[in-house]
């Protein structure tokens, strides 16, 4: 009964949970229903009436619908790696809500939209303010590629080891690439922790 036990758990994949933050109407929803190989949660609702001098619509005027609480996709991306998405409401009304969210989170996606830019120092600030580490994506409405990662890089003004990436978030292969590139950046920054610490076990008074 134990060894089949063992093989069992053997053959459970790992579970990792992202984070998929950013600015009201970034296309966080659209990025977790595109890459999800299941029907996505969302927790999308219709504008009324109420949103108005609340909600800052600049920018994606055609907007007519938010997420309230939270988005819940899921992608396999190995046997054995299988990635939780949590997309975080953009309102800032519903920002007590990311604490929660992000409780035992791998890492993060900050999606970016170069017309209101301003709207990702906010999850820049938070996965910074907790070790998180993350990955910038900037999604191409429209198809359209009218910057750079550097200039976007420059201007949030993140460190040069965060990786930052256009994307079209309604493009499974797009969405799939930044997450791809989100754990190459958790597994770098997770080595280069580990040899950091072997460094300064060494050089310590008694160390090998």
């Amino acid at each position: 009964m134990y060894e089949g036990s063992e093989r069992a758990s053997q053959d459970v994949p790992t579970a990792v949970k992202i984070l998929v933050a950013g600015g009201f109407g970034v296309g966080k929803t659209t990025l977790v229903g595109s890459v999800s190989e299941i029907a996505p949660l969302e927790t999308e609702e219709l504008m009324t009436g109420a949103s108005l001098g609340v909600d800052d619509l600049a920018g994606v005027e055609e907007k007519t619908t938010t997420t309230v609480a939270l988005d819940f996709g899921r992608i396999t991306i190995s046997p054995d790696l299988v990635l939780y998405l949590f997309g975080t409401p953009g309102q800032y009304r519903f920002w007590f809500m990311w604490d929660d969210l992000a409780t035992g989170a791998l890492g993060g996606i900050v999606l970016a939209d170069t017309r209101r830019l301003e709207s990702s120092f906010a999850s820049v600030d938070f996965f910074e303010q907790r070790g998180i580490p993350f990955a910038v994506a900037i999604n191409c409405f429209h198809g359209r590629r009218d910057t750079t990662p550097d200039a976007v890089r420059a201007a949030l003004d993140v460190d040069p080891d965060v990786p930052v990436l256009l994307c079209d978030a309604r493009e499974r292969q797009d969405s799939k690439e930044v997450l791809l590139t989100l754990l190459e950046h958790v597994q770098a920054r997770a080595e280069a922790r580990e040899a950091e610490r072997l460094r300064a076990g060494s050089s310590a008074p008694g160390g090998n």
